[in-house]
């Protein structure tokens, strides 16, 4: 097998509202859509790297760059029996983002080869999957709680609050005196430091949350096995996880007790599967993040979250949480809190071909 054609494709996305974290906000997406071609079938993925680099040092641009200079050339040139086998660049340090945009084509592209669904592919057991949602930094107390008490009402079962310094107790001490059993997370988005915000962060034990996300700096494990060890409430690592290595050295340090996966950052579903495995060997449950993904990368998510070791709701909210419009049919729909899984060959959803032409804003194609 060799790759016939590749398409990499830019457009924008509108989000519904301005979506705010610790370190910024986005009200707009930069969309970077991989197609990859082979025995008359495409698998499609999509490049989670974000406009600026507040999350993460790649950006869309960058994925661009690397994508189309180091990655996509040197795939047309390989052969191989199972398309996942391909890697045209084991050399290349760093970028996990834009090479997970390859490697999960790559799943779904072997996923329609063989005429199954990714979730089968992977070694999913799961029909559904339980869906949380994430609330961005709200202007006032009354926003936040109008959305969570929306949110709780479709059925959602978990609630994320993004918090900040200046942002945090009181709002979470209002939260929990108008919802007191309500599965609530916060998430920091790395904005505490220790010794510093010791007392601040220890305070949150009495608010009963399901976890703190990512307290404390994108690329540490040493302050948060400090900080896991002096709270009660369990650390779940986001940022700080980029690779099975990261979470070898976070199982022994005891840096948390949960782990977010996000395929995109830890460089594909391969990566995400292994990581999984050690996760669940080790008893730390895992459950799948989101990176404001259209319907095609929300896809790969829902396949990757039917893992077994994925026991926690995961952010794969309803198409309609994000866009107006999504780019895939069906788009997705949640029921009691359960997202059904797509059951079609490969993603199991069809990206919409002509929106997608008409929104693309640049585009490179390699032949094979």
């Amino acid at each position: 097998m060799r790759i016939t054609k590749a398409v990499l494709r830019e457009l924008p996305l509108k989000l519904k509202e301005f979506f705010e974290i610790s370190s910024g906000g986005t009200q707009a997406r930069r969309i970077v859509l991989l197609t990859l071609e082979a025995d008359g079938v495409e698998g499609w993925s999509e490049c989670v790297a974000g406009e600026s680099p507040g999350y993460s040092y790649e950006t869309t641009d960058t994925a661009w760059h690397v994508l189309t200079r180091w990655l996509l050339p040197p795939l047309m040139k390989l052969e191989g029996d199972d398309a996942r086998s391909l890697d045209p660049a084991p050399w290349l340090r760093g970028h996990p983002m834009a090479r997970a945009a390859v490697e999960m084509a790559l799943w779904d592209l072997e996923a329609k080869r063989r005429n199954v669904a990714l979730r089968d592919l992977l070694g999913g057991v799961a029909d559904t999957v339980p869906v949380g949602v994430s609330i961005g930094i709200q202007r006032t107390d009354e926003a936040l709680i109008d959305k969570i008490d929306r949110y709780l009402a479709e059925g959602y079962r978990k609630i994320k609050i993004k918090i900040k310094p200046g942002r945090d107790l009181d709002m979470l001490r209002m939260v929990r005196a108008r919802f007191p059993d309500a599965p609530v997370m916060a998430d920091a988005n790395s904005a505490y430091a220790l010794p510093a915000d010791l007392e601040r962060l220890a305070a949150m034990d009495r608010f009963d949350l399901m976890m703190i996300e990512q307290p404390l700096s994108h690329d540490d494990l040493l302050d948060h096995a400090t900080l896991q060890r002096r709270i009660e409430t369990p650390v779940c690592l986001d940022e700080s996880i980029r690779s099975h290595g990261d979470v070898r050295l976070a199982l022994h340090l005891g840096s948390g007790r949960i782990v977010n996966i996000k395929p995109g950052r830890v460089g594909g579903l391969s990566s995400s599967v292994t990581i999984h495995d050690s996760c669940l060997a080790a008893g730390w449950p895992v459950w799948c993040g989101g990176m404001l993904e259209s319907g095609i990368g929300r896809a790969h998510n829902v396949a990757l979250a039917t893992l077994p070791g994925f026991t926690l709701p995961g952010d794969i909210s309803n198409s309609t949480r994000y866009w107006a419009e999504d780019i895939v049919f069906p788009e997705f729909e949640m029921s009691d809190g359960l997202m059904p899984v797509p059951d079609g060959a490969g993603i199991g959803v069809t990206p919409r071909r002509e929106r997608i032409d008409r929104l693309t804003t640049r585009m490179e194609v390699f032949d094979g």
